[in-house]
């Protein structure tokens, strides 16, 4: 997002941007896209300050920007920035994020 305005998510949102599935077979041959299908992994770009408790406390969120996280099927909402996609989730909406 440099050179840009930057986007800085509110409360436990976070920003992601989906890893791009492979076009290409190992062997060279190009698939169509129809049969890659949606990867449901991604990269977190930038996170919010997190959300608060009952009592008016700040939880932070759980991940980190350049975490690798697996999002849900749906969900999230796109934004465009530039000329790249990007998706805002709710940290409670990431299923899992990956270890290295």
């Amino acid at each position: 997002m440099a050179g840009l305005r930057k986007l800085v998510p509110l409360f436990d949102r976070v920003i992601v941007q989906r890893v791009v599935a492979e076009t290409k077979s190992t062997g060279g041959i190009l698939l169509p896209e129809k049969s890659v299908g949606k990867v449901n992994e991604a990269t977190v770009v930038s996170v919010g300050p997190g959300g608060r408790d009952q009592s008016g406390k700040i939880v932070p969120v759980s991940v980190k920007p350049g975490d690798s996280v697996l999002l849900p099927e749906y969900g999230g909402t796109k934004i465009e920035l530039g000329d790249k996609e990007y998706v805002i989730f709710r940290d409670s909406e990431l299923l899992g994020k990956f270890e290295n």
